[in-house]
């Protein structure tokens, strides 16, 4: 089958990523840690199955992961992890609202404040 008729497959755990709000990859895009062009190059995953990434949800509607080891959140700063938190919170409520708004792929991205002081 082809990629198109399949859609993405997940590189870790092989299955299709149906549905965008289960992307890791999108997820990434809204952040801003991949750029638009990068998208049809970077390898797709579900959001759960890169814990590193999942573990910074924090969301009712979201079952929380945990992960051990280096990559582990608690380990980190409390401030850099809270932060991080907040981002990727945030990037996952816009991905959970970007296919029911139609959003165009350049509107995905959260509009963050910039200092150019």
């Amino acid at each position: 089958m082809a990629r198109c008729d399949q859609g993405y497959l997940c590189i870790v755990c092989g299955e299709e990523v149906e549905n965008i709000e289960d992307s890791g990859l999108y997820l990434r895009y809204i952040i801003g840690e991949v750029q638009e062009a990068e998208l049809q190059e970077q390898p797709e995953y579900h959001i759960r199955c890169n814990p590193a990434l999942a573990q910074f949800i924090v969301n009712e509607q979201f079952t929380p992961v945990t992960v051990e080891g280096p990559f582990d959140k608690r380990e980190l700063d409390p401030d850099e992890a809270r932060q991080r938190e907040a981002l990727v919170t945030e990037g996952w409520h816009r991905l959970q609202t970007v296919k029911q708004e139609q959003l165009s792929v350049s509107e995905f991205p959260l509009k963050r404040e910039t200092n150019d002081s």
